[in-house]
């Protein structure tokens, strides 16, 4: 499948890990290409805002990964959106994991060399990238932990790893969320994504009439050909005329 073509009437929803930057070994050491802020603000620019970071990080990470650049986006798979003026919204507020979850879970990393624990405002994440071997008892204790039924948690798949999260919130209700108010509102979504969470987000972009994107089939699996599917977007537009300019005199 070729990428869509970037017009002045797209909203981008981008997520992070696996889509803009490659997976690293842990979340701490990702590395952000240095053009990749400024690349973003250029599209932000041309889009009238309308471009979203959705990403399983909490929204101070998105940030100072970012930094300057920051706009709208959601954090903690939707748990947190924060729209163009700033405000932020949090859905359910003041849930977060159970002391007794954190503490389980810590203690087992603490047994099972490689294994780590990714702690967020109200989730997290317990990564065996670096001991896959372990991956079954990782998967073991959290369903022990986290019933399928629980009212309030889900265990989220990821890559390499098992997130425990919200179940009210999704990438998909985030990007609803967003298109019903500007900049995001009447445009074409298109949202980006690498794994299982992102799904959730390309069909609400669909229902939309935009497109949901998987890295692994449009892209071949690698971030560095999205950043530059969005640089060749963003040179195509710079000669387009802008999304509020008026219309030329009819010939």
């Amino acid at each position: 499948m070729t990428p869509p073509e970037l017009d002045r009437k797209t909203a981008l929803f981008l997520d992070f890990d696996g889509t803009l930057v490659e997976i690293a070994a842990t979340p701490e050491s990702v590395v952000v290409p240095p053009s990749l802020p400024s690349l973003l603000s250029h599209l932000h620019h041309q889009l009238e805002g309308a471009v979203a970071i959705v990403s399983g990080r909490p929204l101070r990470q998105i940030d100072r990964l970012l930094m300057p650049f920051r706009a709208s986006a959601a954090g903690e798979h939707g748990v947190t959106v924060r729209f163009a003026d700033g405000t932020l919204q949090e859905l359910p507020v003041g849930i977060a994991v159970p002391d007794g979850w954190r503490l389980a879970l810590g203690d087992a990393a603490e047994r099972w060399p490689g294994v780590r624990i990714e702690p967020k405002p109200h989730g997290l994440t317990v990564h065996y990238r670096l001991a896959p071997e372990r991956e079954s008892e990782v998967w073991e204790l959290a369903r022990s932990l986290v019933p399928a039924d629980h009212p309030w948690f889900r265990l989220i798949p990821a890559r390499e790893a098992v997130e425990i999260g919200l179940r009210a919130a999704s990438k998909g209700d985030a990007v609803e969320r967003l298109m019903e108010h500007a900049p995001f509102h009447g445009r074409r979504p298109i949202f980006v994504g690498d794994d299982f969470t992102d799904e959730a987000g390309m069909s609400m972009a669909r229902r939309f009439g935009g497109m949901g994107l998987r890295v692994a089939e449009v892209f071949g699996g690698d971030p560095a050909n999205v950043r530059a599917w969005l640089t060749h977007g963003m040179e195509r537009m710079d000669g387009l005329p802008s999304q509020s300019a008026p219309a030329g005199p009819a010939p």
